[in-house]
């Protein structure tokens, strides 16, 4: 599929090239400094397992590659590679350690003033996700997550705190991380303290309706304090295909499509799209919204950002349905893909079709700010120095950007591209290090051992000579 004649034809100027993360993923040191614990300091096990009453020294997260320490050190291998934009989160307990507070904490704000020095050091510009499946354990206790209206206050003190110490050092922002996940992972995406299997539909989508309102709201709020600033919706991207022509496929897919399709829609447009108050119409749920939400809504986004891993199918036949294992939203696996070592399916066409179907339905500029594959990688020697040989990274990474320019030439408006973990990091589904992502290798295994030294992997040198080209080299 790919179009020979666009070989060695650069990306656009300006286009912003780096890589992602997350700070329960990489920080660390989850109790200093005045931190209070997240959600994420009790799910040792990821999405797959029920959280623990409080931290546990098995959880990697709580150490994870020590990001809080090394930061000056992981950025300047970011710059070694010529990052353009640096895509971290902001742990929401290092600003207000239960989330409730009406002070915020100077020793967590300062961090992250040290981490933007680092940026602007090398001129890369962030990137800055205001809520990564970061929610403040107490929130989560106390008020069940985003089931409770009240966490929209607190949610809003929390941006406007962050907008107003950093809205002069940062353009680029995301209200919330792949916001549709909370209907599969209500814990970890929505900060839901009763188990999935007994929360109600009601109680799901009311958390949904709370979390779009507290999006809108940041957005609102960043006008008024941040003038300059640009704000996106982040969305988990998964395209689905009918496992068959049969029109009934058909329509099973674009009911799961549509599933995902109504975060950005909101955010988008402002308000909710007639086929997502069906839904809830036949799931018996009445929100409580009220005129203010439907007004707060139409605080509508600059930009529509989104990971992309994999695709799935979907069938309205029973018989037919052979599950992947996914990422966090599941599907149909398609027969005609390869699989990773996790099973996730590998295509890089899928992307093109997934920028060109958001851009023809959204009509603002798109951001790809997670993309990558886990491996289980082996660290070696090679003429004496210690690396990681991954041309199945580089391989990867080569398909899926050649997809992208194909989307660029196809007419999308395309601002950048994040990949998911550019350093060794705890993965979020999991909760191990075995499944790295990395250009840089680090050396801490699942049992905690090691030395948490960084090595350099060969990709680390094959997405260098991309960016240095602007992609040209592809």
């Amino acid at each position: 599929m790919t179009n020979t004649s666009l070989t060695g034809k650069a990306f656009p100027e300006g286009f912003l090239w780096g890589g992602a993360t997350a700070a329960n993923q990489i920080e660390g040191k989850w109790n200093v400094d005045g931190k209070g614990p997240s959600i994420q300091d009790v799910m040792p096990v990821g999405i797959s397992g029920a959280p623990t009453e409080e931290p546990t020294q098995d959880n990697l997260k709580l150490e994870a590659i020590d990001f809080y320490s090394r930061y000056a050190q992981d950025i300047a291998l970011f710059a070694e590679m010529g990052f353009k934009v640096f895509r971290f989160s902001i742990a929401w307990s290092r600003i207000f350690p239960n989330g409730d507070e009406t002070e915020p904490n100077e020793a967590g704000l300062a961090f992250y003033d040290r981490v933007l020095d680092e940026c602007e050091k090398y001129g890369i510009e962030p990137l800055v996700t205001i809520s990564h499946y970061e929610t403040p354990l107490h929130l989560a206790k106390a008020y069940d997550g985003w089931t409770d209206r009240r966490l929209i206050g607190f949610y809003e003190r929390y941006a406007r705190t962050l907008f107003e110490r950093f809205g002069n050092r940062v353009t680029y922002w995301l209200t919330f991380n792949e916001i549709n996940s909370v209907l599969h992972a209500p814990l970890m995406s929505g900060g839901i303290w009763t188990p999935k299997e007994q929360l109600s539909k009601t109680q799901l989508y009311q958390a949904i309706h709370n979390e779009l309102v507290a999006s809108a709201s940041a957005t609102k709020i960043a006008r008024e304090v941040a003038p300059n600033a640009k704000i996106g919706c982040m969305i988990l991207a998964m395209p689905t295909y009918p496992l068959t022509p049969d029109p009934d496929d058909v329509w099973a897919a674009k009911l799961i499509e549509h599933d995902n399709y109504a975060f950005g829609d909101i955010h988008v447009r402002g308000s909710y799209p007639g086929y997502y108050l069906r839904k809830l119409r036949e799931l018996g749920v009445e929100l409580d919204i009220t005129d203010e939400d439907r007004e707060i809504l139409k605080n509508t986004v600059d930009f529509v950002s989104f990971s992309y891993y994999m695709s799935v199918c979907e069938t309205a036949d029973p018989s037919k349905r052979v599950e992947g294992r996914g990422n966090i939203m599941g599907g149909v696996q398609n027969p005609t893909l390869e699989v990773s070592e996790w099973g996730w399916s590998i295509d890089p066409v899928g992307l093109r079709v997934v920028l060109n179907d958001f851009w023809e339905r959204w009509q603002v500029p798109l951001f790809i700010v997670e993309n990558g594959l886990g491996a289980m990688d082996k660290l070696t020697e090679v003429d004496g120095v210690k690396t990681v040989e991954d041309g199945y990274r580089t391989a990867y990474l080569r398909d899926h950007l050649i997809q992208v320019r194909e989307a660029i030439e196809d007419g999308v408006d395309l601002l950048g591209y994040t990949w998911w973990g550019p350093i060794d990091l705890v993965s979020a589904s999991t909760a191990e290090l075995s499944k790295r992502y990395g250009f840089v290798y680090v050396d801490r295994n699942n049992d905690g051992s090691g030395s948490l030294e960084r090595y350099r992997k060969q990709s680390f040198y094959a997405y260098k000579e991309i960016i240095e080209s602007n992609g040209a080299s592809l």
